[in-house]
């Protein structure tokens, strides 16, 4: 499968990419099912009412990550790069006043989010820790059409026949498959990756570039810069913001304060060398504290993680000697193919990783983009996005209350930060290192396989059940 840069980089809402901007996407892909018909049970009369059920993860976390909110703004027909932030919580309570919805195309339904949509506390559905049933019925009360997603992390949706195809997939030779479908680059691994850059003799950008081109034709630095630009509002907002993050666990804004102790200092010859990781972690927490807040943020490669990317971007452009605008893009290809290497080969889903998927695959593609943008050869790059992932193995998920504040706000600062060491020392050497980015890639997978469900995405273990004294 072919992973766009704009597949690992995707313009959408907080709090979550697999809880909330997944299960968004599920219900709008619904909608269009029923237009279409092609699923419509034999038999069956009038389309009236619509039902869901949460099922694993998105049911344990769901009230915490607004997946409930997501479902019935989907279903009216919303999408998350188009969604107005500001407005979603008006729109859920127009569908709870009325108990009914109207999608285009579809006229007027019956839908009580109190009674048609269930939070199921059962086993997790076969396919994956996210899953979501989706229900049409007729004016008997009778199916009219059933649809089962999986929201796979990153704001990947799958149908329950999508995945067991991907599943029947794995085994066929990658490369093969992409070279036959035009890809120029058709790397699946690290190694093949290196490769083929020694091979023509050009860095993981320009691969990752030529393939863009092949897939979508022209245009691509300008969607790099309008992501970017989307990015750089979501850190500026968060900067501005104060004030107590929704969810009830009373969890403060810190950013702002923090960004205006660093200005102060600027210029004072007061700052400890080691401010830069101050400025990291305060740009990296205000995307956070805005994904909290339901605000609009860019997969990097998931919502929970979606400050580290976008934190090392800004480091880079403001704080680094001979940062340029085409560095920012390298910086940003890079990263986007490191994202699609782990996401292929293992996850960077919390629910079936942990946050070693979610952060640390965060950091990782940071790490091999800023190396990039400042000059590193694709070996050392390779060799800063090992070093980066290696350093969160074992990484839980275990949010507290379900929502994405602790320790998730803090942990993008510190990813961030992991991300820009691992690219300063990757540059220190020469690319040659012990480990491969492979096999610490598969190591993920290994360890999110057998990593306890409770320490992944559900908060029913670690520091979700560590509270404090209220």
């Amino acid at each position: 499968m072919f992973l766009s840069v704009f597949d690992i980089f995707k313009i959408g809402v907080g709090p979550s990419s697999s809880h909330t901007m997944g299960p968004m996407t599920a219900a709008a892909r619904f909608l269009d099912d029923l237009r279409g018909g092609a699923e419509k049970i034999p038999g069956s009369g009038t389309l009236t009412r619509l039902g869901a059920s949460l099922h694993g993860s998105l049911a344990f976390t769901g009230k915490g990550h607004a997946t409930d909110r997501a479902v019935v703004l989907g279903l009216i027909g919303y999408l998350p790069d188009t969604l107005d932030p500001d407005a979603a919580e008006q729109l859920e309570a127009e569908v709870r006043q009325t108990k009914r919805i109207s999608p285009p195309g579809l006229g007027t339904l019956e839908f009580d989010p109190d009674t048609d949509l269930v939070f199921d506390y059962g086993p997790p559905l076969p396919g994956h820790a996210n899953g979501l049933v989706l229900r049409a019925f007729d004016e008997r009360g009778n199916p009219y059409m059933t649809q089962t997603y999986y929201s796979v992390g990153g704001g990947f949706v799958v149908t329950e026949a999508e995945l067991d195809a991907e599943k029947a997939h794995a085994s066929n030779d990658l490369h093969d498959e992409k070279a036959a479908m035009g890809y120029p680059y058709p790397f699946g691994s690290a190694a093949e990756m290196l490769e083929m850059g020694r091979i023509s003799g050009l860095s993981i950008a320009e691969m990752k570039r030529a393939n863009e081109e092949a897939h979508s034709g022209g245009g691509l630095n300008k969607r790099l810069d309008h992501v970017c630009e989307v990015m750089d509002a979501c850190i500026d907002r968060g900067l501005r913001m104060e004030g107590i993050l929704p969810g009830g666990l009373s969890v403060k804004r810190r950013a702002k304060a923090i960004y205006e102790q660093l200005l102060a200092e600027r210029g004072l010859n007061q700052s400890q060398p080691h401010v830069a990781n101050d400025w990291l972690s305060v740009y990296a927490m205000a995307v956070n504290e805005e994904n909290a807040a339901g605000g609009r943020v860019v997969t990097s490669p998931t919502n929970g993680a979606a400050g580290v990317v976008p934190a090392v971007i800004r480091y880079y452009r403001d704080h680094c000697l001979g940062a340029s605008h085409e560095g920012v893009r390298t910086l940003m290809l890079t990263a986007s193919a490191i994202g699609g290497l782990i996401k292929h080969n293992a996850s960077i889903s919390g629910a079936e990783m942990g946050c070693q998927g979610e952060v640390g695959s965060a950091s990782s593609m940071a790490a091999a983009g800023l190396c990039a943008a400042m000059g590193g050869t694709n070996e050392q790059i390779e060799n800063a996005a090992e070093i980066a992932l290696e350093h969160h193995l074992g990484m839980t998920c275990d949010p507290a209350a379900g929502l994405v504040q602790v320790p998730c706000i803090e942990r993008n600062g510190l990813g961030a930060i992991k991300a820009v060491s691992a690219a300063s020392l990757a540059l220190r050497g020469d690319g040659t290192h012990f480990m491969p980015l492979d096999n610490c890639i598969e190591t993920m997978r290994q360890t999110g396989h057998d990593m306890l469900t409770k320490y992944k995405e559900t908060s029913l273990g670690g520091l979700a059940v560590n509270l404090p004294e209220c």
